[in-house]
């Protein structure tokens, strides 16, 4: 995916939908860099949400912001690599915060059926998320209208498929807009 300039794509959703295997997984078929949103928490953030006290606004502002500013410094380093962050972004502000400093940036909005998610969040192990912030995260969620450059995908297929549909995604943007991906369709799915 590298060509004259570094892609910046936002795989984002609530808790559990699978943003950080498919970040993962993306940034590799990418051969690009992998940035994890939660890294960015300050410890009173993370306190709250294992206590399961969901995150407001002006909790959510600074860590947004520390994101972009590590994606920017990244892309400063090396304006070529691709950069893949997992971040829930669940509000269009919260995606707006992202874009004024990533202006470029690609979201990817992982969705699934609660009971898909629930299921997946009762599996997972050390993750200081509980179950019971779930329902907060669906009440937040704005989904990503047709006016944000966005890939809607169903989280609950496979994460082989996922990646290969983002990249037969961003292969078709590619060809209709130039090499710095200027332009996503935006597609429900």
């Amino acid at each position: 995916m590298s060509g004259e300039c570094g892609l910046t794509l936002v795989v984002m959703g609530v808790c559990g939908v699978g943003k950080t295997s498919v970040a993962r997984a993306l940034a590799d078929r990418m051969s690009g860099l992998y940035v994890e949103a939660d890294e960015f928490h300050p410890p009173e953030n993370i306190e709250a949400m294992r206590r399961g006290v969901p995150l407001n606004d002006a909790m959510r502002g600074p860590w947004l912001r520390g994101i972009a500013r590590e994606v920017r410094q990244q892309h400063e380093a090396d304006s070529d690599k691709d950069i893949v962050v997992a971040c829930s972004a669940l509000k269009q502000s919260y995606r707006d915060i992202l874009r004024s400093d990533l202006p470029n940036a690609k979201f990817v909005f992982l969705t699934a059926p609660r009971d898909v998610i629930a299921e997946r969040m009762t599996a997972r192990t050390n993750h200081f998320m509980p179950l019971t912030l779930l329902d907060s995260q669906l009440a937040d969620l704005e989904p990503p209208t047709t006016a944000e450059d966005h890939i809607a995908l169903d989280a609950s297929l496979s994460q082989g498929r996922i990646v290969d549909d983002v990249l037969a995604k961003l292969n078709r943007a590619t060809h209709d807009g130039g090499p710095c991906l200027t332009e996503i369709q935006q597609e429900e799915t």
